[in-house]
């Protein structure tokens, strides 16, 4: 993407059609343009074959050709268990997802004023959305962008099996969903089939919404274009919003940062670049958790990881021996009486496979009208609800296999499904979602990520209960001061590599006393830390840029964490800080080092007063291992008896550079 030199979007976009034309004649490059982008950046997609690229790519003020990229598309108790008050700000936020439903009570405009005069935004009419009815001063604006999927999706669009509109509206619910989480109105009296009843609402239930439809059902899952994403976003900053989220990911292996394939860190640095913030999923995954899968990963992101909340959905399991299993499902149906239990085993299959789950058929009548037992070798529900048309109840292993000793104890096996019931508070424990992807990041090591964790299971929201995260203070544990676990990972105990920092805080984000403050130049030093060359950088930035001739180290990147992936000799970083509490300050570091590693901060002091609200400080690390080793994990906290600004600390030590230590 390149830098702007104009205001006049005619001229842009005239320019964009001369460099086309220099491949293929006028009239042609008219017609093979796909969009022009003039608002945030100025670049353009278009069809082209690939030595129309290549010469192109050959042509002055042409940063860089490349080929569009698919992308994957990846609540009434949140809230109040985060500790978050009712009101909220009234920004304009924008949504880059699958569509919208504007019927929803939860995009109902009720008490709110006028639009903000600022907004140049508006709604665009569609199969079955009208632009001037179906929007009104909450959701204030909707477009959506499908010409860069069209260009280069060979599926068939809008079958039978997946249907969709050619409109911002929803198809299936996931942008209406992840929508009504981060900002629909309050619905009062909300639940699923009677389940998590309360008060339904949005983080911030008075902000202006904005869909941006990029996602399309195609082949059964929601499918993004690059293309597409990179119009929604400059859209977006044209248009004025405050806020942009997006619950879209790539796939591994990652595309890098300056690669323009990777429209969702292309486009959000030029929003950031504007002072938009930018949110993003950490990314699912239906094998369950796995280090280094971890997507959206650029620094100028903020990451969300998803955990459970302290609401669980219990359903009593009784055997025919009076034991109670509580299993975990959404059952509201009548309560099943005491039905045949059976474990399948046919003589004909290998032992390995009897009574999987992935191996169930359900063509051998002698299961019929009875409960099964089941186990699974991959950690997804949908390996469960794939053999089964309706899951009444899943356990963990422990208890299946009390259920199978159960059934290997008597001749007729039986069991009571009674409804489930929503528990809420103690003794539930929240963990890091299985389908949340973990750290670190297999671009650059030294960034940690995800960089915060959010409620993100179980959502009660617009149209149903689905899997979805949320978005510097955070909680190293559950608001009651419990520890945080992960699921997938029977008794491990969640990390910086699981939850970033934390589960998010949001009354301490707001005054968390000290901020790690990051702009461009920053991200610029980042680029040129990881060894993208000048051309690949200038294509991020927008303009010609130039890496200076001694190389920066990643490592002083001002992350409000520290990581450092290969530690081998001493190594000192340096961070900044910035006081945004009380002006008069002095804070104190408390270090709790990585097992075997050497810490020592200077100063051990932070002054802050009228004149000095900003200082750096320098971090020496330094390792006692003399092999190579996982990560270790510890923290360097600075306070100043109310405010806690903590750091993350994961050292890896690698005595042998480049060593996949796999024996």
């Amino acid at each position: 993407m390149g830098e702007k030199y104009h205001n006049d979007l005619k001229l842009v976009t005239d320019s964009h059609l001369d460099l086309l034309a220099s491949v293929k004649c006028w009239q042609a490059a008219v017609d093979s343009m796909i969009y022009s982008y003039r608002h945030g950046f100025s670049g353009f997609a278009a069809k082209i074959t690939e030595a129309q690229a290549q010469k192109n790519a050959e042509l002055p003020g042409v940063v860089h050709v490349t080929r569009s990229q698919l992308h994957v598309v990846q609540t009434t108790r949140i809230w109040d268990y985060l500790g978050l008050s009712t009101q909220s700000p009234s920004n304009l936020l924008h949504k880059a997802n699958k569509g919208i439903w504007p019927e929803s009570k939860v995009f109902d405009d009720e008490g709110f004023g006028p639009i903000p005069a600022l907004w140049k935004g508006h709604c665009e009419s569609g199969q079955l959305f009208n632009g001037t009815i179906d929007c009104n001063k909450k959701l204030t604006g909707a477009k959506w962008f499908i010409d860069g999927l069209q260009a280069e999706n060979k599926r068939p669009f809008n079958t039978t099996e997946n249907p969709d509109y050619l409109s911002p509206r929803d198809v299936n619910g996931h942008g209406t969903h992840v929508s009504s989480i981060a900002a629909g109105s309050f619905v009062s009296n909300a639940s699923y089939k009677g389940f998590g009843k309360g008060v339904v609402g949005g983080a911030a239930p008075r902000a202006h919404i904005a869909m941006y439809k990029v996602g399309w059902n195609v082949g059964g899952s929601g499918k993004v274009s690059s293309a597409d994403i990179l119009r929604a976003f400059d859209e977006a900053i044209h248009d004025g919003v405050d806020l942009l989220s997006l619950s879209i990911a790539g796939d591994i292996p990652l595309f890098s940062d300056a690669d323009e394939r990777n429209g969702i860190a292309i486009g959000a640095f030029h929003a950031v670049a504007k002072g938009i913030p930018v949110i993003c999923a950490a990314g699912n995954t239906v094998t369950g958790p796995s280090a280094q899968t971890v997507q959206n990963t650029a620094p100028w992101i903020i990451t969300v990881a998803a955990t459970t909340t302290d609401r669980s959905f219990l359903t009593p399991l009784t055997l025919g021996n009076n034991i109670t299993i509580q299993g975990q499902a959404i059952f509201s149906g009548e309560e099943v009486g005491f039905t045949g239990l059976v474990y399948p085993e046919n003589p004909g299959l290998p032992s390995s496979t009897a009574g999987l789950c992935e191996s169930l058929s359900f063509n051998n009548t002698s299961v019929d009208g009875k409960v099964v037992l089941c186990f699974t070798t991959v950690a997804a529900p949908t390996v469960i609800t794939n053999a089964a048309s309706a899951v009444k109840a899943a356990e963990d292993y422990e208890l299946g296999t009390q259920m199978f000793f159960y059934i290997r104890s008597t001749r007729t096996p039986v069991v009571k499904i009674s409804p489930s019931k929503t528990l809420m508070g103690r003794p539930v424990a929240i963990k890091v979602a299985y389908f949340s992807r973990r750290g670190p990041i297999s671009i650059a090591p030294a960034i940690l990520k995800p960089d915060i964790a959010a409620p993100g299971v179980s959502i009660l929201a617009a149209t149903s209960a689905v899997a979805g995260p949320l978005e510097d203070g955070a909680w190293k544990t559950n608001p009651l001061g419990e520890p945080i676990f992960c699921r997938g990972s029977t008794g491990k105990l969640a990390d910086p590599f699981d939850f970033g920092g934390g589960l998010v805080n949001p009354y301490k984000a707001a005054e968390p006393g000290l901020v790690f403050d990051m702009g461009t130049n920053d991200y610029m030093h980042y680029l040129c830390a990881v060894g993208y060359n000048n051309s690949s950088i200038s294509l991020v930035v927008g303009k010609v840029t130039t890496c200076p001739s001694t190389k920066p180290s990643i490592l002083d990147l001002n992350l409000p964490s520290i990581t450092i992936p290969n530690l081998s000799k001493p190594m000192v970083l340096t961070r900044t800080v910035k006081n945004v509490g009380p002006v008069n300050s002095i804070y104190k570091s408390l270090i709790d080092p990585p097992f075997g590693i050497s810490i020592s901060v200077r100063p051990k002091y932070l002054s802050f007063n009228s004149t000095i609200k900003a200082t750096s400080f320098k971090v020496t690390v330094s390792t006692n291992h003399r092999v190579n080793t996982g990560y270790f994990l510890g923290s360097l906290t600075w306070t100043d008896g109310v405010h806690a600004v903590t750091s993350p600390i994961s050292v890896r030590t690698q005595i042998i550079q480049s060593y996949s230590d796999d024996n």
